[in-house]
């Protein structure tokens, strides 16, 4: 069965903004594992021959991802996004309709949602789960369904309804695509400097994202564990020297 995440502290962050009693809830898939377009990025949670978890950066990672880190280190975490991710590739292996698809997470959506952040850890890694997803924000107006995706010719094919909301995030296989499309991006900064340098806001409580209005491109700083010695791991030592 399909699980939904409550609010951790960005997302709570969120609620505050919002004020409004809006309850925020995520749901998530495995990283990096769901992840066929990320690139600077890229980085996996494996089990070892001994039942424990590593850091698996990909090839081309300049920072590791947070959610990564984050199912090494929770076992009840990587459990359920495991299962999250099982649960959906098993229904696209089995070819089942976008329909059925649809129906499962429906099923799972808290009645009481309504903002929902598709992935904080995970992305869209099949068309038909990304179509399922806009069925269900069809079938759900009063909720406000948003996301960040390196899966940007699925959003470029079908944008959705206005209560799905979608930034295109840089750093994938697909950047060179994104940049020819009339998409919102996020783009991860190493310092507020370099942010200002770009013309872009730093999003620290995604609202940006959540609030997206089809062209807002926005920066994220650096955050999490970053591989030793990286550049990534210099930015975040200063960031929080200060």
């Amino acid at each position: 069965m399909l699980k939904f995440s409550n609010a951790n502290t960005k997302l709570k962050k969120l609620e505050r903004f919002l004020g409004k009693g809006k309850k925020v809830y995520s749901f998530d898939l495995l990283s990096g594992h769901s992840c066929p377009f990320a690139k600077d990025c890229l980085s996996k949670a494996v089990e070892t021959v001994d039942g424990k978890r590593s850091i698996k950066d990909g090839p081309d990672t300049l920072f590791r991802c947070y959610a990564a880190s984050q199912e090494v280190v929770y076992t009840n975490v990587y459990k359920l996004r495991k299962a999250n991710f099982d649960t959906i590739a098993d229904l696209i292996r089995s070819k089942a309709a976008v329909s059925t698809i649809a129906s499962e997470i429906q099923n799972a959506l808290p009645k009481n949602a309504g903002i929902v952040r598709i992935h904080s850890a995970g992305d869209f890694f099949h068309l038909d789960y990304y179509l399922a997803w806009l069925s269900v924000a069809e079938q759900n107006p009063g909720v406000v369904f948003y996301f960040y995706t390196k899966a940007t010719k699925f959003l470029a094919f079908n944008r959705g309804p206005a209560n799905f909301r979608g930034t295109a995030s840089l750093g994938g296989r697909l950047d060179d695509f994104t940049r020819r499309q009339n998409l919102p991006v996020s783009e991860v900064v190493y310092s507020e400097a370099e942010a200002v340098e770009k013309g872009l806001e730093i999003d620290t409580d995604d609202s940006h994202a959540m609030l997206q209005d089809g062209g807002t491109s926005f920066a994220l700083l650096i955050h999490g564990v970053q591989p030793k010695g990286s550049k990534a791991a210099a930015a975040l030592k200063v960031l929080k020297g200060k």
